[in-house]
């Protein structure tokens, strides 16, 4: 019998992996057997809420279970991101992951309590709602490259307004201050509709928020767009050119969604997921939502949402270090 002893010794953890695989296998097939939980990290209401609320209505039809929506504000994004990192990986609670918890806090929180790449893993991204740069029409600049002029012929003469310090929109503003050698000067607001309400009372002369709130301003022109910070033109305005294409190439400033679950979900789970949420982002029904808030489908899946986070990490990092922020 001694023998057989060292072939058995090889062939047990071959055996004991393939039974692991198997068992991963069996639970993707039968997930989900329960309610699944989607934590948004903010505070109900905005783009981002209104698209999560509709791909969770259309999971819970296309897999047959329910998926919830709760909002678990706090902390600047780390109460609900947190919450997530620490469930077990059983595919049954899910993160509207967005650049705040994933990327910013990773900067600017030496006491997170969670590790952004250690305790994610990125099932897809499945849209983004770009970042919209308009002024008051009294400023008279009516495109990308005026404005870059006056920013560096008179910099810090004219501000501009974002949705808070550490917002998309604020790194949005920083980004094209750093790229350009102009100087616009940071106005934060608590939120995105404040920070437009005040260009459009004349109090803060440039808008960087994303495009939603400023949509019924720029149709009735009381608002001036000058260029879109997204990677392409916006449906609802296809004759405002993006950032990149008005000569600052590179450039890219928009919102992104999409689902992270705790880091040792099963694949099988996670590659069922993302199936799921392309199909439903092709919708009839996705789509006319999406196009009533300026927002684009953006589906990717883990392996390219995971390049893009790093990427988006990589591009903002210096910008947040050099911002000085203490938690927002």
């Amino acid at each position: 019998m001694r023998q057989f002893s060292k072939p058995i010794t090889l062939v047990l953890p071959i055996i004991a992996a393939f039974m692991l695989v198997m068992a991963h296998i069996s639970h993707a097939q039968s997930w989900p057997e329960k309610t699944v939980k989607i934590i948004n990290p903010y505070a109900p209401g905005g783009p981002s809420d209104n698209i999560v609320r509709m791909l969770a209505e259309g999971l819970s039809t296309e897999l047959g279970q329910a998926f919830m929506v709760e909002n678990r504000p706090g902390g600047g994004t780390v109460i609900g991101a947190n919450a997530v990192a620490k469930s077990l990986p059983d595919g049954y609670t899910l993160l509207l992951a967005t650049v705040a918890p994933l990327v910013v806090q990773s900067v600017i929180n030496p006491a997170l309590p969670y590790d952004a790449k250690r305790d994610f893993v990125m099932v897809a991204m499945f849209a983004t709602v770009p970042n919209l740069i308009s002024v008051h029409p009294s400023v008279g600049i009516n495109n990308l490259a005026e404005l870059i002029a006056f920013s560096k012929k008179y910099p810090g003469k004219l501000n501009y307004a974002s949705a808070g310090n550490g917002t998309g929109p604020h790194l949005g503003g920083e980004l094209f201050n750093s790229m350009t050698g102009g100087k616009l000067t940071h106005i934060p607001f608590a939120g995105a509709a404040p920070a437009v309400m005040a260009v459009l009372s004349g109090q803060v002369d440039v808008s960087f928020v994303n495009i939603t709130p400023q949509i019924q301003h720029i149709k009735s022109g009381k608002l001036r767009p000058i260029a879109m910070g997204g990677a392409k033109r916006s449906m609802l305005f296809p004759d405002v050119p993006t950032v990149a294409e008005s000569g600052l190439a590179g450039y890219l400033s928009e919102s992104w969604n999409g689902l992270a679950a705790p880091q040792g979900t099963p694949k099988p789970v996670v590659d069922k997921l993302y199936k799921s949420v392309a199909k439903i982002m092709a919708s009839a029904k996705a789509q006319d939502l999406l196009i009533t808030l300026g927002a684009e489908s953006t589906v990717m899946g883990p392996e390219e949402f995971t390049a893009y986070v790093r990427q988006d990490e990589r591009q903002l990092t210096p910008i947040i270090k050099s911002l000085n922020l203490s938690n927002f």
